[in-house]
């Protein structure tokens, strides 16, 4: 299935006609594009001047389409989601809720090693220096007792961007650029955990209070080199870019349908992280004992 992520910045009138999401300049009133619902995989809302028929909304949470909207700083605020994504919800949540310790930690060791190591893939693929990582990644505990995790981004981001970058969600340049990406991959993340009938404020390993995404934030762990490279990839042939800007959005938004491998398989990320969602649910029921992540 070839899945489409489109991004609408300008004030539209959004409506569903034949099964297609049909996109109209409400001064005009000239249609200016459509697209299946079947082909559309996630849809960023990015101007306070967007309506939407709740006819379309409907349409779209049917068909599990990832609906983000922007806030003032045109930054990704929030994520449509469903009551119950799945027919078995309270089941399933039963077997979440009754996971032990023990399994959580090693859950999160395997989350925290594939992050790792696909950072250091990252740092391959770009001519840095990525021999450490590996050292870090030999050193992961269960439940990250020893923090890899943060010793392995000091020099991931150190050897990625520059010895004197600080990584923040509100940093300076390139953070925004990150923090963008990150926003649109938490979205795509969430969807399809609420898909499989799971918890979200439940983390294996976040346990903010004020986090109502933690099972989320843990799961896009591995997936985030996924989105560092797609930063890289625009700041490398746009340097003299330093703001977001709707080039540099459609180039991050890629990462719902770029190629991912997981389990041997090759897939949209937006169709990857599914499995990976489902795979969880597998490793809480006893099916499975490790988490389907991405591989770079």
């Amino acid at each position: 299935m070839l899945y489409r992520s489109i991004y609408i910045g300008n004030p539209a009138y959004l409506k569903l006609r034949d099964k297609q999401l049909k996109i109209t300049d409400p001064e005009t009133k000239i249609e200016k594009g459509s697209i299946s619902i079947e082909d559309l995989g996630l849809l960023m809302l990015d101007h306070y001047q967007i309506t939407m028929s709740h006819q379309l909304m409907q349409e779209m949470m049917k068909n599990n389409v990832v609906m983000i909207s922007c806030d003032s700083r045109h930054m990704p605020k929030g994520v449509m989601l469903p009551i119950h994504g799945h027919s078995e919800h309270s089941e399933r949540i039963k077997y979440q809720l009754e996971a032990s310790e023990p399994l959580k930690k090693q859950l999160w060791k395997q989350t925290i090693e594939c992050k790792i190591e696909n950072q250091a893939k990252v740092l391959e693929k770009l001519g840095r220096f990525s021999e450490p990582m590996y050292e870090y990644l030999k050193n992961v505990k269960s439940g990250d007792s020893t923090n890899m995790e943060g010793i392995a981004a000091q020099h991931y981001w150190k050897y990625l961007i520059s010895p004197d970058f600080l990584r923040g969600r509100f940093g300076d340049y390139p953070n925004q650029f990150f923090n963008f990406g990150y926003g649109v991959l938490l979205s795509i993340v969430a969807r399809a955990l609420v898909d499989t009938g799971l918890l979200l404020v439940l983390g294996i390993f976040h346990r903010n209070k004020y986090n109502p995404y933690c099972l989320a934030s843990d799961i896009m762990e591995p997936y985030r080199p996924i989105v560092d490279l797609l930063v890289m990839e625009w700041l490398t042939t746009h340097s003299e870019v330093e703001m977001l800007n709707k080039e540099s959005k459609a180039h991050i938004l890629q990462m719902a349908t770029r190629d991912v491998q997981i389990e041997k398989s090759v897939h949209p990320l937006i169709v990857a992280v599914k499995n990976t969602a489902s795979s969880l649910y597998k490793c809480y029921t006893g099916e499975k004992r490790l988490i389907a992540y991405p591989e770079l």
